[in-house]
């Protein structure tokens, strides 16, 4: 961000997130009068009205909403900078991979034991995560690269390798009648009575609107199905986490899944390339 450094921004983020200078300058460690000060000396240099100030309280701006929203990209960026600058000095360490407790088992040990077969492989930490977590580590600088769904995540800022596509399975409790069937409809799983489709979290960690219950990890989510309190859509290769009191049918209308092999556009780690030829011939 042009003519603006990365204390300003800390501190605008923190009175913007906070709504309250003096929450804010605890927060930073810092007495209020100079956060105002600077506060007040960013809107002069932008020439605009970051908050709004009254009796009531501070509130953002529709220029700070904008500001907010660029700011945190900035932030996170220059952190996740900084921890890859400071794995890159350690060229010996293990090259880490992220993926969701679920993925896709079978692609995952294919792409590990290739990997490991070949001359100077790098070692590889597999760290498995809960739902959506494994973008968000991808980037803030803590893995090296992560197997995502783009159905599910975003690729923008990364290169990728498609490794998977697979279709998609409903999984409900055993015994309910639809678990009987060979396979089924998106619409036959929409409007279920008494078993309400699972919520998932959207990328800002807000769930949609619906009656099935909120899904935070995927241990609770197998609990609520065996119990027969919601069914879930899920990629095919999640049956290697279902029960015994968890049916998997087939849906034929719903949308493929890819898995990628995800990292850093611009990493010029060679460990990083040679588990992305090994994951390219798979």
């Amino acid at each position: 961000m042009d003519g603006l450094e990365m204390r300003e921004l800390r501190y605008f983020t923190a009175v913007a997130e906070e709504l309250h200078f003096g929450r804010a300058a605890e927060r930073l460690g810092m007495a209020q009068p100079p956060l105002s000060r600077a506060i007040q000396r960013l809107e002069r240099r932008l020439g605009v009205l970051l908050l709004e100030r009254n009796r009531r309280g501070v509130a953002l701006t529709g220029a700070g909403e904008v500001l907010l929203n660029e700011a945190r990209v900035t932030l996170d960026a220059a952190a996740a900078a900084a921890r890859r600058t400071r794995r890159a000095a350690s060229p010996r360490g293990p090259l880490v991979l992220v993926t969701k407790a679920t993925g896709s088992h079978e692609i995952l040990r294919k792409l590990l034991d290739a990997h490991a077969a070949e001359p100077d492989a790098a070692e590889v930490e597999v760290v498995l995560c809960g739902i959506g977590e494994e973008e968000r580590l991808l980037r803030d600088g803590r893995a090296d690269a992560a197997l995502l769904h783009p159905l599910f995540s975003s690729l923008a800022g990364f290169d990728s390798e498609e490794l998977l596509a697979e279709g998609q399975v409903a999984v409900l409790p055993a015994g309910h009648p639809l678990a009987a069937r060979p396979f089924l409809s998106m619409a036959d799983v929409d409007d279920v009575p008494g078993l309400p489709p699972a919520r998932w979290p959207r990328r800002d960690g807000t769930y949609p609107p619906g009656a099935g219950p909120e899904i935070r990890d995927l241990s609770q989510l197998a609990q609520l199905i065996a119990l027969g309190r919601t069914l879930a859509v899920v990629p095919a290769s999640a049956r290697a986490w279902l029960w015994s009191a968890h049916a998997a049918v087939p849906l034929t209308d719903a949308p493929a899944v890819t898995t990628h092999i995800a990292w850093p556009s611009h990493s010029r780690s060679r460990a990083l390339a040679g588990l992305i030829r090994t994951a390219s011939r798979l």
